[in-house]
């Protein structure tokens, strides 16, 4: 039988169009698979969005700086309560009420614009899927401080030891869950980065297993995710190599208020201060030396100023982006007009990074004092900050 002219056009066409539709795919999932690789390739910090969820609710959500070329890496906490106009939505409410109605798309889109700058993935992890993995991985190691035994408010037993202990399964849903008497919020919150960053040692310690593709096949299934299996695959064994003993949690702060019955947490300077933590973060982890993530450096502040509240707000200010404040205190005078940054450590890097973050350049070196002098100086402090007039509460003028 032979085919006619306008037969053996159509089937070339055809077979024309099934070859692009082939090339195309296989090009398409390529480019997939190679993102976690270009960005490594590119010695970019990799921003993952960390999100346990039960049942829809939004349980913790963080996000991992990593960079891979020193191991280093910061979490910061999303608080659920964090509220504002989200345009998702079309309303002010609670951040974590997009993920319940709009899903990880829209929920990634407003962190990205809560924190200024894109998240390139994330992983999305319910509580009964955590449970399977940690008993996978012979349980996940964490500190308890003191022992701990509640009553839950559907009469639920809530026993943990304390010291460092290690959750099988049903334990880690007690350690994530509890509530015990006058708690405060952040201690739960704190608890639940605790068990991200726990999650991600325990990976790494059995890393030789689980990330050869023939073992994680019973892993890839558990985790909700941008990127496909082996993405998935090398994502994970890439962020588990982060140095958790390195890590400085850091999270959104700002003023709690109630709106429609609900208390929601408005970020400091309509968000812009968030942003700012968030970039010192990515500067700070590339930076040759590290010098931002090597600890936690110690301020005191002094109020230079007759605005009252002024060094203890801007203590607040500071431990948002992961200082310790030991002390605020008032300057021996209230009429100084040039703010100061006093470096106790001579590390003039440190300091630079500081001033950067207030937009302070009065910047002095100067030793700690011993002998009879030792009453007069900044002991146990990194830095002194003396606030002067030009100080607006977030930025020098």
């Amino acid at each position: 039988m032979h085919l006619r002219q306008e037969q053996k056009g159509t089937i070339f066409l055809l077979l024309i169009v099934v070859i692009i539709a082939v090339v195309s795919g296989v090009l398409f999932f390529s480019l997939k698979e190679d993102e976690v690789g270009d960005i490594l390739k590119q010695e970019q910090v990799i921003k993952t969005l960390l999100v346990l969820e039960d049942e829809g609710e939004v349980l913790s959500t963080e996000i991992l700086f990593y960079y891979p070329v020193s191991n280093q890496g910061t979490v910061v906490n999303i608080p659920g309560n964090v509220g504002q106009i989200f345009s998702s939505i079309g309303r002010v409410d609670r951040i974590d009420q997009i993920y319940a109605e709009k899903g990880i798309a829209a929920y990634r889109s407003e962190i990205e614009k809560l924190i200024g700058s894109p998240i390139q993935f994330y992983l999305v992890l319910s509580m009964k899927n955590l449970q399977v993995i940690t008993d996978r991985l012979g349980g996940l190691r964490v500190f308890v401080p003191s022992p701990v035994d509640a009553v839950s408010q559907d009469d639920q037993r809530w026993l943990l030891p304390s010291g460092a202990i290690v959750l099988d399964g049903d334990k880690l849903s007690v350690y994530l869950r509890y509530q015990i008497e006058d708690e405060v919020y952040s201690n739960l919150m704190e608890r639940r980065q605790n068990i991200d960053l726990a999650l991600l040692s325990a990976m790494n310690r059995n890393a030789q297993i689980i990330f050869t593709k023939k073992n994680f096949r019973y892993f890839e299934n558990f985790f909700k995710t941008n990127v496909d299996n082996e993405g998935l695959r090398r994502l994970l064994s890439v962020i588990s190599k982060v140095d958790v003993e390195q890590i400085v949690p850091q999270t959104v702060t700002g003023t709690r208020r109630m709106v429609d019955g609900k208390e929601l947490l408005f970020p400091f300077y309509d968000g812009q201060l968030i942003k700012d933590v968030v970039l010192q973060i990515i500067n700070s982890l590339v930076a040759e030396n590290r010098f931002l993530s090597n600890r936690v450096y110690v301020l005191e502040i002094k109020n230079g100023t007759n605005t009252q509240g002024l060094a203890h707000n801007t203590s607040a200010l500071l431990r948002s982006a992961g200082y310790d404040v030991l002390r605020t205190m008032n300057a021996d005078s209230n009429t100084v007009e040039k703010t100061e940054i006093i470096d106790h450590i001579g590390n003039a890097e440190v300091a630079r990074a500081l001033g950067n973050f207030i937009r302070c350049k009065n910047i002095t070196e100067e030793e700690i004092a011993s002998g009879d002098d030792i009453g007069n100086t900044a002991e146990n402090v990194d830095f002194t900050i003396i606030l002067g007039s030009d100080f607006d509460g977030r930025y020098v003028h």
